[in-house]
């Protein structure tokens, strides 16, 4: 795939990029070393001084940010503006809370009598360059959830962004330079998905972390472990959405329609699947199909478009095959189904709403990405469990019931990374994200995430001589 800016809502090449060559790779991993050798030697107050000035910078920036990303992927530009402020908030959270969550830690002192020391602790110490290989569809918040934590700790950051978004890769590059990090403390590489496997097999390359595909997550996972080197995966998700009788209605259906075409659908932690109790499945239903027809589907870039393009020509045609096939065996479009008349150029898919979803269809085990619903009946809770972890992948979930007997059942027994009851998945940097099964393994965000890609250190003194 080329490096290239292609609006995708008319289909048009904004500027292309020439990916990095050997020489130009090589200088910048030989800097993302050097910049580790004086990074990690920063104390915290140093860190959190640069990551303000960098979320300053950011927060100054966030108009021609956010129009840059809606022009690379489509997304709205409301909530591309809400993009940028969400990575504003959460390097400033990083600044502020990442020297407690690093702090040394003291194990009970029995436990230091008994293994002979006179006193022991753990220090949470970085590695060293950490490669990113990071997804379009949240071209900025996706980088900085990983730069914020790997950069406070001490550890650099080498960054492989989606082909698609090279301008928005670029500019985090120069956000953090002119914050005053050290030169090759995050940088940007220009280059293919095919070059990540030598990256990774380079030893000053010392982890990594992927936002993606199940196939391309399984693929770093295979090379780092060959190598020995420690992984972060974040990969797909097919998020249940549970509605049960106890459930307000009125604000399940909201967020409901929310939680399914943000960011025009293409989401991970988007709810895709959603499981509603035969009590109030056909008041739901009506009303969700209502709410989804009534999406404004336009010019990202317009205030009061609900839903852009889609990123790729062969993105909405993977969607279009999902429910092809889901039509083509019995499934009923109960509104949209297909490209929108009036929006000719582009990549533009209706917001669909699918019933009579069965087990054979496609659209049952893949992930959909884009404005897409599928909607089930069931007859009670185990129904409604069984058919949510019907499923390969584990990263989120939603439950919507008001029963604290359901509530504790779904927290013992959903097979996912998040449970969200009566309200809708989002990630927070306070809060640890990251899925089970084939959604990944590891953690971003919080203490978890920044201890993801640090050195845990036991410190043992011996009886003084």
């Amino acid at each position: 795939m080329a490096i290239a800016t292609v609006n995708p809502a008319t289909g048009e090449t904004l500027k292309t990029f020439e990916p990095h060559n050997d020489g130009e790779i090589e200088e910048r991993l030989f800097r993302a070393q050097r910049a580790f050798r004086e990074h990690r030697l920063t104390d915290f107050a140093q860190r959190s001084a640069l990551m303000q000035r960098a979320a300053d910078l950011l927060e100054e920036d966030q108009e021609s940010i956010a129009r840059t990303m809606t022009t690379e992927m489509g997304k709205p530009l409301v909530a591309a503006r809400a993009e940028a402020a969400k990575c504003v908030k959460a390097m400033r959270w990083y600044a502020e809370h990442a020297e407690a969550q690093l702090a040394d830690e003291h194990p009970a002192p029995s436990d230091v009598q008994d293994s002979g020391a006179t006193r022991a602790f753990v220090r949470y110490r970085p590695l060293g360059p950490v490669l990113a290989v990071m997804p379009w569809n949240f071209p900025l918040w996706q980088v900085v959830r990983f730069a914020a934590p790997a950069l406070m700790a001490g550890n650099t950051g080498l960054l492989k962004h989606a082909s698609n978004v090279p301008q928005t890769a670029l500019y985090l590059e120069e956000l953090f330079l002119r914050a005053g990090f050290p030169e090759g403390a995050f940088q940007t590489l220009l280059v293919g998905s095919g070059a990540v496997a030598d990256l990774l097999r380079d030893e000053r390359v010392v982890a990594a972390t992927l936002t993606g595909s199940e196939p391309a997550g399984r693929s770093v996972a295979s090379i780092a472990g060959d190598e020995i080197k420690k992984t972060v995966l974040e990969l797909g998700g097919s998020d249940p959405f549970l509605v049960l009788p106890s459930a307000d209605l009125d604000k399940a259906v909201r967020t409901a329609v929310t939680a399914r075409v943000q960011n025009n659908g293409q989401s991970c932690i988007a709810a895709k699947r959603f499981i509603v109790h035969a009590d109030v499945y056909d008041e739901f239903t009506a009303r969700f199909v209502e709410r989804m027809s009534a999406l404004k589907v336009g010019d990202p870039m317009e205030e009061d478009t609900d839903i852009g393009p889609l990123s790729s020509a062969q993105g909405r045609s993977d969607l279009e095959e999902l429910v092809d096939d889901a039509t083509r065996r019995g499934a009923t479009a109960q509104c949209g189904g297909g490209r929108p008349l009036h929006l000719p150029d582009g990549w533009f898919y209706e917001p669909t709403v699918l019933t009579g979803v069965t087990e054979g269809m496609r659209i049952h085990r893949e992930e959909a990405f884009g404005p897409v619903a599928s909607v089930y009946r069931v007859d009670g809770l185990d129904e409604a469990i069984e058919l949510a972890n019907d499923t390969s992948f584990g990263l989120s979930s939603n439950a919507w019931t008001r029963d604290s007997e359901e509530q504790v059942r779904l927290t013992r027994d959903l097979e996912a990374g998040g449970i969200f009851f009566n309200g809708m998945t989002a990630s927070h940097p306070g809060l640890p994200f990251g899925g089970v099964k084939r959604s990944g393994y590891g953690r971003e965000l919080a203490g978890h995430g920044i201890r993801e890609f640090c050195n845990a250190t036991t410190v043992w003194f011996g009886p003084e001589q």
